[in-house]
């Protein structure tokens, strides 16, 4: 068995946090979880759909992999990334960061991993590898997978492999510190305006707070959308108030990281931006709780009620990201 020494196998409530904590960690740098999701700007919203799509898909967060890059360019970190479609080529580059004692950041479709408990295709997926023997690869993943985990070759093979929506080709990266970090102001204010002006600027209306309100209006036939109410609506409210996608999640992370900052920097915007991200988390975990009992009972006014609390928090999430624009004063 090779093992990484010094690993903490830490599980947080994001996978690609909680990635991010192990490699960093192992650098000497250890920040909370909402720190490394508001550094790497990572909350935003999209209402995807499709004709190809069993059932909409609600995103909290900016695509996978780029809350790494944002993280890592702001704090001056080093990222070196490896892509490949050799599977043979893939092991190497993974096996031998970890015999030169690294860990290994491995993006991933989650259907193939043996622990999961959910075994849903999502291939955006990330986790860190600290280890490996002749049958396993061991892992650390999310608190909810069980943080320290493990997985055979073979199904880490497929999942690295496999093609689809958001997947990467057999992606692994490792980060390195070329010099002491300590977080500074203008590495908060730089975060934060740069996920405000993103927010609040997307080209198209499934992006934003316009996404939101697109939200508002689509959730309304939900029931409609789907032969299987019972199964997807409420499989859509777990993934909105645990997974995050698209509900109080991420937005819980984002008023943490909002509130850790206003701990030391005294500046209104994230006061501001710190409260009414505190009422939309709050709101969030309402809506996911009415599309869960539509979808139960079959209940159209339920969905109604959902898309006026989403109407709601458009509206509060755009006025929170045109305070948090002003961060750091002009």
């Amino acid at each position: 068995m090779t093992l990484v020494a010094g690993v903490e196998p830490r599980g947080m409530r994001h996978c690609e946090t909680t990635t991010l904590g192990v490699l960093l960690r192992h650098e000497g740098i250890d920040l909370s979880e909402p720190m490394l999701f508001g550094l790497g700007a990572g909350l935003s919203f999209v209402y995807w759909d499709g004709r190809n799509m069993p059932f909409p898909f609600l995103g909290g967060r900016i695509k996978p992999f780029e809350l790494t890059r944002n993280l890592t360019a702001r704090l001056g970190l080093t990222l070196q990334v490896w892509e490949t479609t050799s599977e043979r080529k893939a092991w190497q580059n993974v096996a031998a960061q970890i015999d030169a004692g690294r860990p290994v950041g491995l993006q991933l479709d989650s259907h193939h991993l043996e622990y999961f408990t959910s075994r849903v295709h999502f291939g955006g997926h990330t986790v860190a590898m600290y280890g490996y023997d002749d049958e396993y690869a061991y892992l650390v993943d999310t608190a909810q997978q069980g943080s320290a985990v493990r997985t055979s070759l073979a199904s880490l093979a497929r999942a690295r492999a496999e093609r689809g929506p958001m997947t990467a080709r057999n992606r692994s990266f490792t980060i390195t510190a070329p010099a002491p970090v300590r977080v500074t102001r203008e590495h908060v204010v730089s975060a934060v305006r740069s996920c405000a002006g993103a927010f609040l600027s997307a080209p198209i209306a499934n992006l934003g707070h316009r996404g939101i309100a697109t939200a508002a209006r689509r959730v309304r036939g939900w029931l409609r959308r789907t032969d299987r109410p019972q199964e997807d609506l409420p499989q859509a409210a777990r993934l909105m108030e645990h997974g995050g996608t698209g509900g109080a999640l991420f937005r819980a992370l984002y008023r943490d990281f909002l509130a850790e900052c206003a701990r030391w920097l005294d500046d209104p915007a994230l006061r501001t931006g710190h409260a009414r991200y505190a009422e939309a988390a709050e709101l969030w975990t309402q809506t996911a709780a009415l599309i869960a009992k539509a979808g139960e009972t079959g209940d159209p006014a339920l969905l109604d009620r959902a898309g006026a609390v989403l109407e709601e928090l458009a509206r509060i999430e755009a006025e929170a990201m045109r305070a948090l624009s002003a961060c750091g004063g002009r």
